[in-house]
């Protein structure tokens, strides 16, 4: 069995916005989600800006069933609100009906939820023995005891924010969490594709949400070199391709696919907004924070995307490139895309949103999807912003600067973890 699996309702959260077609025009107008740090004092971090979501209310979405998820992390909130505008989109109400419930799953890259750094710092603090210079954990624990919202805990777990999507759409079917770093979000897509074709599920709620703008994450990335540390010009600090990058700036957000079998929703008269044909996932097998110099997991990983969808290179119309604004990783992949595409590469349009996004982390390859589904729907390419000075390493088409019109009737969209996880997603006009 190898059923058809089309895209029949989207939402996502953004450091642009929460609406999908006032997201996009920002997207297609070169504008920048990047500010100074709000969500915690960065002052004196190496990196003091990031790409955070502004003006967010979870209860503007659910309404009456906000009370059912109060206790619900950043993370899980982007996740609920995005999925909630997905359901509608797809033409669904309400939640899955107890007869249908079992055919209807979650699939998630979602990342581990905001610790409560405040209480959690006091607690090192209050447990902390000068005469002995160590952390004293029986004085820790009982700290921890009296501070630490078990609550709190339990949603910093990867899954918690796919177990609110079960209850609240009453998903009875499978439900999965996968978080292997970057590419998270694309290989959850790609594997609850799989889920559908192979005839577990005749709907799956899919994609992914993470928030990590606050001190531990902001100082791991620091610590890995991988943050833009631009601080006096943090508008333009995320250039992806551009001689001059120097790292990647750090997002939040969500982005959520109604995943649909393709008879299902012909039956209910669904809209129909692509059609997912391809998906290919590797590893480098290779460091833990660096892409083999060959790059060759993300060309295995896109030719295998291009061969399970019976694709030609050539018929690719559009690439949306990982492209982080890191050293590395843009002139590895401008070798990736270069290899499996040969002599027709520069003829390939290429563009990372994350130069006007940040970086979503977990979330960012189903946000990237959604723009290549909005691209064949508009015929519409969005561009790669802050790109000045042209890499020798980086010599493909980035759609700089400016969006440009163009017929799309096939995508390709690029996913690439640390821990050396490659994901690759093809899909095409229905």
């Amino acid at each position: 069995m190898n059923r058809r699996v089309v895209i029949t309702g989207m939402g996502w959260v953004t450091p642009l916005g929460q609406e999908i077609d006032a997201v996009w025009k920002r997207l297609l107008a070169g504008e920048s989600g990047v500010r100074p740090t709000e969500l915690f004092d960065a002052r004196t971090f190496p990196t003091r800006f990031s790409a955070q979501v502004t003006d967010f209310d979870l209860r503007s979405f659910l309404g009456e069933r906000y009370p059912q998820h109060a206790s619900a992390s950043r993370n899980s909130g982007f996740a609920l609100a995005a999925a909630e505008m997905a359901w509608r989109d797809a033409g669904l109400t309400g939640a899955a009906d107890d007869d249908a419930a079992e055919r209807v799953g979650v699939y998630l890259g979602g990342g581990e939820g905001p610790i409560d750094f405040d209480n959690f710092a006091a607690c090192a603090v209050a447990g902390w023995d000068p005469a002995e210079r160590r952390l004293d954990a029986l004085r820790w624990a009982e700290q921890a005891y009296e501070r630490l919202n078990a609550v709190c805990e339990l949603e910093q777990d990867p899954n918690s924010a796919a177990g609110h999507l079960a209850y609240r759409f009453n998903a009875r079917g499978p439900n999965l969490n996968t978080l292997t770093a970057c590419a998270a979000s694309t290989q959850a897509i790609g594997e609850a594709t799989q889920i559908i074709r192979r005839g577990d599920a005749d709907i799956m709620i899919s994609g992914g949400a993470h928030s990590m703008i606050h001190p531990l994450g902001v100082t791991g990335f620091n610590r890995l070199t991988a943050l833009s540390t631009r601080n006096d010009t943090c508008l333009t600090a995320s250039r992806p391709f551009d001689s001059t990058r120097d790292g990647f700036v750090l997002g939040e957000g969500a982005g959520i696919l109604i995943l649909e079998e393709y008879e299902s929703a012909r039956r209910r008269g669904a809209r129909m907004l692509a059609e997912i044909v391809g998906f290919g996932s590797t590893a480098d097998a290779f460091r833990v924070t660096d892409i083999h110099e060959s790059g060759r997991g993300a060309i295995a990983a896109m030719r295998a995307a291009l061969e399970s969808a019976a694709v030609a290179p050539a018929e690719i119309h559009y690439v949306s490139a990982h492209g982080t604004g890191t050293e590395e990783n843009d002139k590895l992949e401008t070798l990736a895309i270069r290899t499996v595409f040969g002599e027709n590469a520069r003829n390939v349009p290429v563009s990372s949103v994350k130069s006007m996004l940040g970086h979503l982390i977990a979330a960012a390859g189903a946000v990237e999807l959604i723009t290549c589904v909005l691209a064949i729907r508009d015929g519409m390419l969005p561009p790669t912003i802050n790109y000045s000075n042209p890499d020798p390493n980086c010599d493909l088409d980035y759609i700089p600067n400016r969006s440009r019109a163009a017929r799309v009737d096939t995508a390709l969209s690029n996913s690439f973890g640390f821990g050396g996880q490659n994901d690759t997603l093809v899909v095409r006009r229905v």
